[in-house]
């Protein structure tokens, strides 16, 4: 791994691809083939919604969305801590991912935002949150939450009355039995199902990635992570994001130091995923950290937030850090989320939610059952929803990830009920691509959603991080060729397949042992 050369367990066709994405810094691998968080912030699904009026006799109106590799949740949790501002609603959010893995940190992440108060207080489910979401190395409490956590969602996950009892909010009932089975066995290796450090030597995986990603600038990788950080970043808007706090997970994986430095060192199972690749023409299953390396999570809620006076500068410095914005964002967004579980008639009230000296919330201020489900639906399954009567035009809102933008098709866009919005996250914080290709793919994002029936939304405000568009009433999917043009990268690099042509390295993964491959993705 050493040196300039190149492996090819990253270099997939339709990957990342070397010689349309490579840049000074690297080898353009950095999004890598699984996202863990995601590369926009954290946005009100209800203010991207079309407005449905009041209708008393049909009772409480109900908003179905679906979104397409959301990954983390941030747009459901945002969501959620906004509900009280608007007409009151019941939700449905439809999750499609194209790893079970996602699904899985899905459940867990929403499992720690609706933990009971009585267990856990705000301040420390907020900095769990944030250990688990986006470090690679945890505190031992942390570990040991995770691994009781994973136990119980083991043992929920194949028990479908147990499951609607304690988790009333989740739907597993799209999913197939296998995905289920290996949706256990995810939580099995969380849980610890194979012992020790080896079984996901984080650290050591992680150094792989990095040494392949930068190649011969391996040993100027300070200076390559300012030039990202300063040239890149900050140039498109996340000025926020310190120096030390990128450097630091530049190198170790760890983008939230909310304790000591010498207190991480449990790798965090949840960043691992399983693939399959080729060696000497039979796929092997292979277990590594193949998410992103060059951005990092400080962009979801750590570059925006309500309180304006966290963006303050000093001397044309910025006062907080993007760590400290993020831990900020989460705390109140998990606050107002249970705020949003109290009596309506308290709803207007301009208190904060009472708690004790430990930081605890009443019991009662969890979301009211019923008031939102996640459904998560079958792996590859976008161009087959259409198919089925309950999800054809069924649906408000469909939101695309920036690495899922090839899966946007006419049968994705059949879903969408007239008059319903799309949402399209760009890929404005890809620190490997250049603005040519930024605006490529922008270009790019539009004729796919032409195809697919839609059209710009008519007084959408400007944004580099969204595209917005609406499905109009008589709209027919346009027969236009999906062809790239030359020298424009597709959206198809940003989800590589799972599959390559030679041997891994050694050092980048582990192989599977004791458990079935998981199921190949789309």
């Amino acid at each position: 791994m050493g040196g300039g050369r190149r492996h090819d367990v990253w270099g997939f066709p339709g990957c990342l691809s070397c010689r349309a994405m490579t840049t000074p810094a690297g080898s353009g691998s950095g999004f890598g083939s699984v996202s863990w968080w995601g590369l926009s912030p954290a946005v009100d699904l209800q203010a991207e919604s079309p407005v449905d009026p009041d209708d008393p006799e049909h009772g409480i109106p109900e908003l179905n969305v679906l979104l397409v590799g959301s990954v983390d949740g941030r747009h459901l949790l945002r969501t959620l801590a906004r509900a009280a501002l608007w007409p009151r609603r019941r939700f449905h959010f439809y999750v499609l991912e194209n790893n079970l893995e996602a699904v899985a940190r899905h459940m867990l992440i929403f499992s720690i935002a609706l933990e009971d108060p009585e267990k856990m207080g705000l301040q420390e489910r907020s900095e769990t949150f944030l250990e688990v979401w986006g470090n690679a190395l945890l505190r031992p409490p942390v570990a040991a939450f995770v691994r009781a956590q994973a136990d119980r969602l083991a043992h929920l996950v194949l028990e479908p009355d147990r499951l609607q009892e304690q988790l009333p909010w989740l739907s597993l009932g799209a999913l197939k039995f296998r995905e289920r089975d290996a949706l256990e066995a995810v939580f099995r290796f969380w849980a610890g199902g194979e012992k020790g450090p080896e079984a996901f030597p984080m650290s050591r995986l992680w150094d792989s990635r990095l040494r392949h990603y930068l190649g011969s600038r391996y040993d100027a990788r300070r200076g390559v992570s300012d030039w990202d950080l300063h040239m890149k970043l900050h140039d498109r808007g996340a000025r926020v994001i310190h120096t030390r706090e990128f450097r630091r997970w530049r190198d170790t994986g760890v983008a939230f130091e909310l304790r000591d430095s010498s207190a991480y060192h449990v790798p965090n199972r949840t960043l691992a995923s399983g693939r399959l690749l080729s060696q000497h023409g039979e796929l092997v299953a292979a277990r590594g950290y193949w998410g992103d390396i060059a951005t990092g999570p400080f962009v979801a809620f750590g570059i925006e937030t309500d309180d304006e006076t966290l963006l303050r500068t000093s001397n044309g410095q910025p006062v907080k850090t993007a760590g400290e914005i993020t831990l900020h964002n989460v705390t109140e967004l998990f606050r107002e989320v249970v705020a949003w579980g109290r009596p309506r008639t308290t709803q207007g009230d301009s208190e904060q939610v009472p708690s004790d000296a430990g930081g605890s919330l009443p019991e009662s201020a969890a979301p009211a059952p019923g008031s939102f489900t996640v459904h998560f639906l079958s792996l590859g399954s976008t161009q087959t929803l259409h198919h089925k009567s309950c999800y054809k035009e069924q649906f408000q809102l469909l939101y695309v990830a920036c690495g899922m933008v090839h899966f946007l098709c006419p049968e994705l866009g059949a879903c969408v009920a007239p008059g319903g919005h799309l949402i399209v996250e760009l890929a404005q914080y890809l620190v490997d691509l250049r603005q040519e290709q930024l605006q490529g793919f922008s270009s790019r994002v539009g004729e796919l959603a032409r195809a697919a029936g839609f059209a710009p939304q008519p007084g959408a405000r400007p944004s580099e991080t969204f595209a917005r568009f609406f499905k109009p009433g008589d709209s027919a999917p346009s027969q236009e060729d999906p062809a790239v043009e030359s020298g424009i990268p597709p959206p198809e690099v940003l989800a590589p397949p799972l599959e390559a042509p030679n041997p891994p390295s050694e050092d980048l993964t582990q192989p599977l042992e004791g458990r079935t491959p998981p199921p190949e993705p789309f």
